[in-house]
């Protein structure tokens, strides 16, 4: 009742499925939900405030660019987050790198060395804006 529900419903303009890979970089404007895996770089146009939302089954293996990402899936590699960068969740992570005046209000979990994989668990948001990269 006096609680507030902390869930964001971001726009999805764009759904790339559970079954489906993309080999190339992506381009976007709006919102776009991955499900599928995308072996690329992901982008947002710039000045759109695009939105990036990975699920749990999604991932990334390249560098992503969007005024904000919900995270639940993987980043391979490493999380990078950028100066302007504002994380609400926890982030459960291999490699992390931040720059001065990045914010996180979560927890920073190490992950078990996995090869250098970045793992978001799924139920853990990672909610950024400012540039990311995975």
């Amino acid at each position: 009742m006096f609680g507030r529900d902390s869930r964001q419903t971001a726009r999805i303009d764009t759904l790339i499925a559970r079954n489906t890979r993309i080999q190339g970089d992506v381009v976007f404007a709006g919102g776009l939900h991955l499900d599928g895996r995308v072996q690329g770089n992901v982008r947002a146009e710039p000045g759109t405030g695009g939105t990036l939302s990975v699920s749990e089954h999604g991932s990334v293996e390249g560098s992503v660019e969007v005024a904000s990402v919900v995270l639940n899936g993987t980043a391979a590699e490493r999380v990078v987050l950028g100066a302007h960068a504002r994380v609400q969740g926890n982030v459960h992570y291999g490699v992390i790198e931040m720059e001065i005046g990045a914010e996180i209000r979560g927890k920073l979990v190490p992950a078990p060395p996995r090869a250098g994989v970045a793992d978001a668990v799924a139920g853990d948001a990672l909610a950024a804006s400012g540039a990311v990269a995975a």
